[in-house]
């Protein structure tokens, strides 16, 4: 692998991991950083790879694709929304 491509993919892995946080906003999804990237690089290539390296974009990329995400992709930010969400109300 080229040095060019493996800056490539650790820029991705990190934008993901920005974007999996983004949402939930707690320090509970850290927990999960290293597996959003697992389970959702190959979507962020197959279904955003235009919009790389901005990671506003990448995340609105993937929102907007959500019905087209892998299983896993899917349930992850899912799961990332609904913690958002519960930890919004829980502060208001």
């Amino acid at each position: 692998m080229t040095a060019t491509r493996t800056q490539m993919i650790r820029r991705i892995g990190f934008a993901l991991l920005v974007a999996a946080l983004l949402p939930a906003g707690s320090t509970a999804s850290f927990a999960y950083s290293s597996e959003a990237a697992q389970m959702c690089t190959n979507d962020a290539f197959k279904l955003c790879a235009s919009e790389i390296p901005s990671i506003p974009k990448i995340t609105a990329c993937m929102r907007s694709n959500r019905t087209k995400l892998s299983t896993g992709c899917r349930a992850l930010m899912d799961r990332d929304l609904a913690a958002a969400k519960s930890h919004k109300v829980a502060s208001e």
